[in-house]
């Protein structure tokens, strides 16, 4: 039988260079130019609400300190490599930004916000004198709904509604059946995804705690607050987002289309089993749990809402650390419930420095929930 968490699990756990959304105009753009087949002498972009919201505060990788949805499409059309997908971004130079500037001066891209096609979308239109590619994304941030070339459809979806990476239905999760399968799954069926996670997670926090990104607020809560395991998970998590929302230009495992989602739950989860000195195995389980708990409970509000995707995933996080301690599932359900209780009020205001400080919040949460269920 075809083990459906394991699937699930390499459907979401995937790397993706900087915060996803201007990522995915990107990529969109980048998708418009291949197909146009030239540098175009202007661009026209569409976003959803959401896509606009967590677009217009987020560093686009590789620029330093420019953000914008005009920002993200010129640079996906001048360096992006569409077959990389949310990495497309990874080959951004010098004289790439140097362009960039130039052909903003310029005004080349102009945007607009479609009101009525649903949470996540994006629609990129590339023009090169008398020819035109439009590619247009729907409900995932890789998602290719339709793809035109002068008015002529070379590429459609029957449905907008389906993210293409998501082949597994979501409708069978439930707390039990997670719980059931991380601890009796042959982890080694496990170790390569999650060792990927643990790799570029852990390396991005390095580097959000090495540099000045954003607010700092990883490196404000360590100096504040010391360096005890309970302070470290938040401020780790912090920092791997400082960094992200920053523009650092390392990758990161996401989970549920989000990179701080990602960073939410694993890292106060690797953080844990350093401290308690587990085994591999046991991190491994930890993770599954954690990363699947945050899928589960984000399934059915989708990937972009008013819902601070930290919550979720740092209610997988606060379960896997009463895994990690050795608690009962009685425990791991009621600390979930403990952090949607806390924490479930958090609106997403958008995709930006203060990302961290969310995160640090619920995963304080967390770990609060998680010793108010043990007590």
């Amino acid at each position: 039988m075809k083990d459906l968490y394991l699937e699930i699990l390499k459907e979401e756990l995937v790397p993706a260079l900087g915060c996803t959304d201007p990522i995915a105009v990107a990529y969109c753009s980048a998708k418009a130019r291949e197909v146009l087949g030239d540098f175009p002498d202007s661009i026209e972009v569409a976003c959803s609400s959401n896509i606009i919201k967590n677009v217009k505060g987020a560093i686009v990788p590789g620029t330093k300190n420019m953000k914008g949805i005009e920002t993200a499409a010129i640079l996906g059309a001048i360096v992006g490599d569409a077959s990389k997908k949310l990495e497309v971004l990874t080959l951004v130079q010098d004289k790439d930004i140097e362009l960039l500037k130039e052909l903003l001066s310029k005004n080349i891209c102009s945007t607009y916000h479609e009101e009525e096609m649903g949470n996540l979308y994006i629609k990129v239109i590339a023009i090169k004198n008398d020819s035109m590619a439009e590619v247009t994304i729907a409900d995932g941030y890789t998602n290719i709904v339709s793809i035109k070339k002068d008015n002529r459809v070379i590429y459609k979806r029957d449905s907008q509604n389906h993210d293409s990476n998501q082949q597994i239905s979501r409708d069978f999760l439930t707390v039990q059946g997670i719980y059931d399968y991380i601890t009796s799954v042959d982890t080694i069926t496990l170790s390569n995804l999650l060792d990927g996670q643990i790799k570029m997670n852990s390396a991005i926090v390095d580097a959000g705690l090495d540099n000045d990104f954003g607010a700092n607020v990883g490196k404000v809560l360590i100096s504040n607050y010391g360096k005890g395991v309970e302070n470290l998970a938040k401020a780790y998590a912090a920092a791997g987002s400082d960094a992200r929302m920053g523009g650092c230009s390392l990758p990161v495992v996401i989970n549920s289309g989000s990179g701080n989602q990602g960073l939410t739950a694993s890292i106060p989860v690797i953080t844990y089993a350093k401290h308690l000195k587990v085994s591999d195995e046991k991190l491994y389980r930890a993770l599954a749990l954690s990363n699947l708990i945050a899928i589960h409970i984000k399934a059915d509000i989708g990937k972009l809402s008013a819902f601070c995707g930290a919550v979720s995933a740092a209610c997988g996080s606060g379960a896997a650390i009463a895994y990690l301690n050795g608690d009962s599932f009685e425990v791991i359900g009621m600390t979930i419930t403990n952090v949607l209780a806390n924490t479930s009020g958090i609106v997403c205001d958008g995709a930006k420095a203060s990302c961290a400080a969310k995160i640090a919040s619920s995963v304080d949460a967390a770990i609060m929930g998680y010793h108010m269920a043990r007590e």
